[in-house]
């Protein structure tokens, strides 16, 4: 038998490993099937050692369209470039998998996940990650997993152990969470606002119910696993050379320095520092040659700074810019900051500054979604932008970057919990989030800037939503959880928290530990904290703006919704389109589905309107009773035509005209004369029968006409066929 296959249950169904069959010259390779969802996850690393000073490790996720019997949309019918669920999903596993491997390891590492079944209930993105820590850990690339990853969802109070589509859209939220034996290593969340206590239940409720994928990928590894390669870690000269400069540097006013309110100020006085130090030890006349013991001090440097702050954290209480641990950056806000856009919004907090714009469209703004889902498109769009400006510095420009994707997801996510439906607001609606300034947690900014945009367009979220980014200092049994993150506390800090909600509660999250892990209590901790600082800025966000405008914008376009019968939609299209051709050619876009529902959108009110008006006659049913002032259209001997609104005639018959008998209608009326008309009968087909509502009463009725017969009931019709 070709290849082994390993089995255990996740939730109520079984996940299945296999390896030894599919792509047997990789390092490591797997596959992986969950119901009719089957992904090959495969890791290679290249026998050189790179030349970069980084972890060179890249992670795919190839979405297959055959995977769902699907050929692709694109021009070429062919896969492009990943898309955004691609993107995050390759995400999810790359956040998991790269604290693991060792320091020093510089060897490029390759994993790529490739959906080859997906049967639209049991989703891919945590079958990656899965797939990702066995192919590792039974390949000779070094790595300290395994890890393991699920999804939990809350339908009806009770926690469900990776939920298909179907139950996820019944659910309160959705939460991935990543980890090893003892340890959660990352979350990402999305929820209807979740409380804190129930967002920690949960992500005890998947770090439990990871444990037996864990003992299956052990399993693999113990059958399985190859020998790991012996690599070259860069040698560390700059370890010795530490305790002598701390020293030196806490003399030289190296507290004083990291203590600096501005970023560039800290940055230019801490650079001044290191090189009065280095020059002090390596003489002028002397650089020439000095260059790795150049970069051993200033490695060094860099050490010391790390500790001195953390120290200054931990025992004083005492960040770089000045602030404790609960304190909040102060915080300025204007709305409405550009004339034209529909609504827009600045938000600054500290050094971190984003501009907020939003903008309202009809169905056909619509992004449209080709990927493995059944979802068709995407009425809310949320674009983050990241330019280099944003930190002072100067790179090169070019597409949407996976960071930027990553973070207007999660702010997409943490917005999206408090629009209102579709069928509430029917608009399309766009937000970007312009990153001006950066200084640490600009997605967090986005949420803030993007909620404010929103109410300033007039739209009615059901409530603000802010976000705030958490940090962490942990040292032995020692910790302290830092509010409002900078830049640099994020880089040396244990970990990075973004937590998003409502007054009432959470509605994204996203969480990476850079430590073994931490307690369910530190948890908590940093989610009440998170809670003080979001409801502190909340209270800003409300001196500005406390709820959505009641108007709409005035530069925002209006759309007017109306109902018509299903079956007079054919008169509203007309033959080949000409007719809504027409009614846009009045300075309006206008859609009709399938219901009835035709919705009319121009940025001219007046348009809109008017194009509404020529609707309603076109589709106007008249109703037994009602007076209108009509016009003859046409004679006949028994009777004459009158036009009682456009599209619509009714019949005076010779006998409703007059008290008295007349020989023809032409002594009473001719085409064009107006009079006052009522109807009195509707028959099954339409047909209208008038009166003169001044003569009822004074002459008899008319009998109406009967109704046919046959096999279409109540409506009349032929008699059925005879083959």
């Amino acid at each position: 038998m070709i290849g082994k296959t390993y089995k255990t249950m996740l939730g109520d169904r079984e996940l299945s490993i296999e390896t030894g069959k599919l792509a047997k010259l990789v390092s490591g390779s797997v596959t992986l099937r969950y119901g009719d969802t089957v992904v090959l996850v495969t890791a290679q690393a290249r026998e050189e050692k790179s030349t970069l000073d980084f972890l060179p490790l890249t992670v795919e996720f190839e979405e297959r369209h055959y995977a769902v019997g699907k050929i692709p949309g694109s021009f070429h019918r062919r896969e492009g470039r990943p898309g955004e669920k691609a993107i995050l999903s390759a995400r999810i596993t790359d956040r998991q998998i790269r604290p693991l491997f060792p320091k020093g390891y510089r060897h490029e590492t390759q994993v790529i996940i490739t959906v080859l079944s997906a049967d639209q209930q049991n989703l891919p993105d945590v079958l990656g990650p899965i797939g990702a820590s066995a192919a590792l850990s039974i390949s000779d690339i070094p790595w300290a997993g395994p890890t393991a990853c699920v999804r939990v969802g809350q339908v009806d109070g009770q926690f469900i152990l990776n939920p298909t589509t179907d139950q996820l859209e019944r659910s309160r939220m959705d939460l991935v969470v990543a980890g090893t034996r003892d340890a959660v290593m990352m979350v990402e969340a999305g929820a209807q606002n979740v409380s804190e206590e129930d967002l920690v239940a949960a992500i005890e409720f998947a770090h439990a119910g990871m444990q037996g994928v864990l003992d299956l990928i052990e399993q693999m590894r113990a059958e399985l696993g190859q020998e790991k390669f012996n690599f070259l870690a860069d040698g560390d000269l700059s370890t010795d050379l530490v305790p002598e400069l701390a020293e030196a540097a806490r003399a030289a006013g190296l507290r004083d320095a990291l203590l600096t309110a501005k970023k560039k100020d800290r940055s230019a006085a801490i650079k001044a520092l290191r090189d009065r130090l280095i020059q002090a030890r390596i003489p002028e006349g002397e650089i020439e040659g000095a260059e790795d013991r150049i970069l051993a001090l200033k490695s060094a440097f860099s050490k010391v700074e790390k500790q001195e702050l953390r120290r200054l954290i931990l025992e004083d209480d005492l960040r770089a810019d000045g602030r404790n641990s609960r304190t909040v950056r102060p915080i300025w806000i204007e709305a409405r900051a550009l004339p034209r856009a529909h609504g827009s919004a600045i938000f600054t907090r500290g050094e971190t500054q984003v501009l907020g714009v939003a903008t309202l469209g009809t169905e056909r703004d619509e992004i449209l979604v080709d990927d493995l889902t059944t979802e068709t498109g995407d009425k809310f769009l949320l674009h983050y932008n990241f330019p280099p400006y944003s930190t002072g510095e100067v790179k090169r420009m070019g597409g949407q970057s996976r960071r930027e994707i990553g973070h207007g997801n999660l702010a997409k996510r943490a917005i999206r919990a408090v629009l209102p439906t579709f069928e509430q607001f029917p608009y399309v609606i766009r937000l970007v989030g312009e990153v001006l300034e950066s200084n640490g947690s600009s997605s967090m900014a986005t949420v803030c800037a993007g909620t404010l945009a929103l109410m300033d367009a007039g739209v009615p979220i059901q409530a603000p939503v802010a976000g705030v980014a958490m940090g962490l200092v942990m040292e032995g049994d020692k910790y302290r959880v830092l509010t409002d993150i900078l830049g640099l506390e994020d880089a040396l800090g244990d970990m990075d928290f973004k937590v998003c909600g409502t007054a009432d509660g959470i509605t994204a999250l996203q969480m990476d530990i850079k430590v073994g892990g931490i307690t369910p209590q530190v948890m908590r901790e940093a989610l009440a904290q998170a809670r003080e600082g979001r409801l502190h800025i909340l209270g800003k966000m409300a001196e500005v703006l406390a709820a959505p405008r009641a108007e709409l914008s005035p530069t925002a376009p209006r759309i007017v919704s109306i109902k018509i019968n299903p079956e007079l939609i054919g008169k509203v299209i007309g033959p080949g389109g000409k007719q809504i051709r027409e009614l846009e050619a009045m300075g309006a876009q206008v859609t009709v589905e399938e219901d009835g529902t035709i919705r009319i959108f121009s940025a001219d009110g007046a348009a809109a309107e008017a194009v509404k008006a020529r609707i309603e006659g076109i589709t106007r049913e008249a109703k037994v009773g009602e007076e209108f002032d009509g016009t003859v259209v046409k004679t006949a001997p028994f009777g004459a035509f009158i036009n009682l609104f456009p599209g619509q005639d009714g019949m005076l018959h010779i006998s409703q005209m007059s008290e008295e008998r007349i020989n023809a209608v032409e002594d009473v009326l001719n085409v064009g004369d107006k009079l006052r008309v009522k109807i009195a009968n509707i028959d099954d087909r339409g047909k209208i029968d008038l009166i003169r509502p001044e003569l009822e009463g004074k002459i008899a009725p008319r009998e109406p006409r009967p109704a046919r017969t046959g096999d279409r009931g109540d409506r009349g019709g032929r008699p059925p066929r005879r083959d």
